[in-house]
């Protein structure tokens, strides 16, 4: 309503630009709320799940190069990289990209489908603490290492961009943005309150004793594995969403969001915000993001300074991350 009501000579007027920046957070936050999950809540620390972001949004991209049609620089049905790279016809992956209810359903079975693979090998043979996060990263660097290959289909070094339209609309004009904006925030609402729900139940409680003590629970009479199986495909799928909500607001998705820094940079915003608590890391990713887009701009070559330096200090001063400190502040004014 800021944005499309109030005039832009209004002080109280939310810019283009502030709309699109928030709508990225907002994918970002829901990122974090699934690291929460996993994390927070399972005790479990990934450092891949820039993987299953850049899955979703790789099947979004997918779509939106097909929405293109003949409007590319090369007039051409085929995306223009592959006209580029003298491709002839579409790869086999690329068989239901132009049908927008086919793609909805791999945005969720593809991170859901490899998350799941990859969790019941690794948490069958109790695979945990570092040496499980080590290999999570190892397999977003080897996905990473794939994609910027010409021959996958995949736009190599440059990804996808240039979109034009979803679903036969114009993606560039305001009310689209506004959309996506809007059906992101409902996305992540309602993603909230699964999550709240879920942690509440006696499934999130197994998942708590889970993280506070395996072992205990085995001996309990409960296998662990399906419990750790099921929030970890259900925190990919999350990611996957985030990365199909964030593409077309972006507008570009490439290998470089399977980086491990960005995986790194979810769990930060989890720590930050204070895991373990649902809200935490939703205000973990505003706040540690707005301060990027901030930082970025001012004084770009003290940005990772900063996010290094944020990360020590919230481990060694803040363990509970802000909404920890706000709580222990409240207790003690109250």
């Amino acid at each position: 309503m800021l944005n499309l009501v109030v005039p832009e000579t209004s002080p109280f007027h939310m810019s283009d630009y502030a709309v699109a920046l928030v709508g990225k957070i907002m994918c970002y936050a829901i990122c974090a709320l699934a690291m929460d999950l996993i994390w927070g809540y399972t005790g479990i620390l990934s450092l891949g799940h820039g993987l299953f972001f850049a899955l979703g949004g790789y099947a979004m991209g997918m779509y939106l190069m097909r929405q293109i049609g003949r409007e590319g620089n090369y007039q051409s049905d085929l995306p223009d990289f592959m006209v580029f790279l003298d491709w002839k016809e579409l790869p086999w992956h690329w068989t239901f990209s132009d049908s927008f209810l086919a793609t909805c359903i791999l945005i969720v079975a593809v991170p859901g489908i490899v998350a799941f693979v990859f969790g019941y090998f690794a948490f069958r043979s109790r695979i945990k603490g570092v040496y499980f996060s080590i290999i999570t990263q190892a397999l977003t660097y080897a996905a990473m290492l794939l994609f910027f290959r010409n021959e996958t289909g995949f736009g190599g070094n440059n990804g996808f961009t240039d979109f034009k339209r979803i679903v036969g609309i114009a993606i560039a004009t305001p009310q689209t943005r506004m959309t996506l904006f809007v059906v992101t925030g409902l996305t992540l609402l309602a993603f909230f309150l699964l999550a709240r729900w879920l942690v509440a139940s006696k499934f999130g409680r197994v998942l708590q004793a889970v993280r506070d003590a395996e072992s205990r629970v085995m001996f309990s009479g409960y296998n662990p594995l399906p419990y750790k199986l099921t929030i970890w495909t259900l925190s990919a799928v999350m990611c996957g969403v985030a990365g199909a909500l964030y593409v077309p607001q972006v507008g570009i998705i490439n290998p470089g969001e399977m980086s491990p820094a960005n995986s790194i940079e979810i769990a930060i915003w989890a720590a930050v915000g204070g895991r373990a608590s649902l809200v935490g890391p939703i205000v973990g990713a505003f706040l540690v993001n707005g301060a990027k887009s901030w930082l970025t701009v001012f004084a770009p070559e003290f940005w990772l300074y900063f996010l290094g330096a944020l990360f020590i200090a919230v481990t060694l001063f803040l363990p509970q991350g802000v909404v920890g400190l706000v709580k222990k502040l409240g207790r003690k004014a109250a």
